[in-house]
């Protein structure tokens, strides 16, 4: 595997994550509990497609196949998706989108702030672009999680009940591969594994505002998104997402 082929692959991972988070907050336009957060709910996602784009289309200019954004986005099927299982789980109640938010976001602005010292120009000018946005989704999905935990009887019940539902999925946001390895070497990525104690201190000085617990260490899911395995869940995003580009293909976005 050449360094271009790698890192044609690291960008489709992280434009994957992004896309599919877009899609799930997406889904609140016109359903969130207040005006404001219908809004801004709706330009987060927003973000995260602009993200998602960016690393699109470096990815298919490394590929070298011709292949767009457009096509990376509609055109592949679930086993060719390389996100995260923690980006694809429904949204259930408001707790639990924010708290998936605030999980993957918090992950996502320690992978960029790294990412803003690649020796890959490219790299580090998309990572250094969605950092600032990704700086506001951090804040937001925390003051989001502090009122809900340290709330009324019923929020503070029900962020629990979302910490206890989502922790075993954020073990995978650290996963490496034999991509990960190479790039690393090349001086263009670094290990996701060394974010792991600062994310963990972000999570529990959040956590100790929201007065919300750590589950118990263990039953993690791992190494399914970056080889292509994923819950049922995205094949119903996908057959969603994908529905007006596969009976148009020249639709455009």
């Amino acid at each position: 595997m050449t360094t271009s082929e790698a890192l044609s692959i690291y960008c489709i991972r992280i434009a994957d994550n992004a896309v599919i988070l877009a899609h799930r907050l997406s889904e609140w336009s016109g359903h969130a509990p207040i005006l404001e957060e219908d809004i801004a709910m709706s330009n987060m996602a927003l973000d995260f497609i602009g993200q998602a784009q960016g690393f699109y289309t470096y990815a298919g200019k490394l590929e070298g196949k011709g292949r767009t954004e457009d096509d990376f986005a509609y055109h592949r099927d679930t086993r060719e998706y390389t996100n995260c299982f923690l980006v694809e789980q429904p949204n259930g109640d408001f707790a639990s989108t924010m708290l998936r938010s605030f999980f993957y976001c918090s992950f996502a602005y320690l992978q960029f702030k790294a990412l803003t010292k690649s020796k890959d120009e490219t790299i580090s000018g998309l990572a250094e672009k969605s950092l600032k946005e990704i700086i506001y989704h951090v804040r937001h999905s925390s003051d989001w999680m502090i009122r809900l935990g340290d709330g009324t009887d019923e929020s503070h019940r029900r962020a629990q009940n979302a910490v206890d539902d989502l922790w075993s999925y954020t073990h995978e946001l650290f996963d490496m591969n034999e991509v990960d390895t190479l790039l690393m070497q090349e001086g263009v990525a670094f290990e996701l594994a060394a974010l792991r104690s600062e994310w963990d201190l972000m999570v529990e000085e959040v956590f100790a505002k929201a007065t919300l617990k750590k589950p118990a260490p263990g039953g993690y899911q791992s190494k399914g998104g970056i080889i292509g395995l994923h819950s049922e869940h995205l094949g119903y995003i996908l057959a969603e997402m994908q529905a007006l580009p596969r009976m148009y293909p020249d639709a455009k976005w």
